[in-house]
């Protein structure tokens, strides 16, 4: 069991390192290349901070233990919208824009919406991972297309190096490559080994796969996220902290999903329905509602939010707890 614990701790510590390695090398080069503070926080931060689920939810389906996959997946999004956000706003409120309420949280609504209803039957196949998948290249090109129209971001005019040295410039790019590689390389090596601390665990404790990755590998996984929200938020990064949160849930619900279902079948346990997914579809309605309610009354979307939604994921725990012990 010790071997297990050690493995999942040292599984996370190097895991949030490796995706602030590639967050850092992922940034550089959006910054290098004017890309708008929104775009960066849905496809660098929100992509990359998940890349962590989508290893752990492979590999775990590759091992035969879907509701792990499921669990990481739909876990991760609950806890990045209650605990992630909730935290960041507590500390640093958050400036709601007018493209968040009438454009990005409808879009968020709409995928969560749409993976309910694909666990209707109790399956997901191949067919499903595909629609998924497909569904997330569609999202993604919609966003790119849509942000780089609109123009807004907070590094107008703001140079990342000194302009006057090409070689610097040359350096920063090599330097954010291979960031982009190391922290790639490293997320995979510490997924490994959460997903297999995380199993014996399981087996240990006697609980199921899905309450493992609704908890240690959920939380562990969204580290990322708390890290990179907390930091772009304090820099005053707005757009960028809601992005990563926004495009994280996105690319969990398509993307870590949809590859997971891709490589193996996964037959989905009925309380994954009735109370993970429903109360991933509640905190998703309730942050537009939150959201909405700030950008109509012009108020920061800061303190009185985030207590909501801490609070929201102190009553899911809870919630989760009773249903072990029944």
């Amino acid at each position: 069991m010790w071997l297990a614990v050690i493995a999942i701790l040292i599984g996370l510590g190097v895991l949030v390192w490796s995706a602030d390695v590639f967050i850092d090398g992922a940034t550089t080069l959006a910054k290098k290349f004017s890309v708008p503070s929104f775009l960066i926080g849905v496809l660098i931060l929100g992509i990359g901070t998940s890349a962590p689920e989508m290893v752990v939810s492979v590999l775990a389906a590759i091992d035969g233990r879907p509701e792990l996959a499921l669990g990481n997946a739909y876990g991760s999004n609950i806890i990045n919208i209650a605990l992630v956000l909730g935290a960041t706003v507590l500390i640093s409120p958050i400036i709601i824009r007018k493209a968040i309420v009438k454009r990005d949280l409808p879009l968020l609504i709409g995928v969560t919406a749409i993976a309910a209803w694909q666990l209707r039957d109790g399956m997901l196949g191949v067919a499903n991972g595909l629609i998924l998948l497909l569904l997330l290249v569609g999202v993604l090109a919609m966003q790119i297309v849509l942000s780089l129209r609109e123009g807004y971001h907070e590094h107008e005019g703001e140079v990342l190096v000194d302009g006057t040295e090409a070689a610097q410039a040359e350096q920063s790019v090599a330097r954010g490559l291979g960031g982009l590689f190391i922290g790639i390389l490293m997320l995979v090596i510490s997924s490994r080994a959460i997903v297999w601390g995380a199993v014996e665990l399981a087996t240990f404790w006697g609980l199921s796969e899905l309450i493992i990755g609704l908890t240690i590998v959920a939380i562990g996984t969204s580290l990322p996220e708390l890290v990179s929200s907390l930091s772009a938020a304090r820099k005053g990064e707005h757009d960028m902290a809601l992005g990563n949160i926004i495009g994280s849930n996105i690319f969990n619900t398509l993307g870590v999903v949809g590859l997971a279902a891709l490589v193996a079948p996964i037959t989905v346990n009925p309380v994954i329905l009735s109370r993970d997914v429903l109360t991933m579809g509640l905190i998703t309605l309730l942050l537009a509602a939150l959201c909405v309610f700030a950008f109509m009354t012009k108020r920061p979307f800061g303190r009185p939010a985030g207590t909501t939604l801490v609070l929201f994921f102190v009553g899911y725990t809870g919630w989760l707890i009773q249903t072990v012990n029944m």
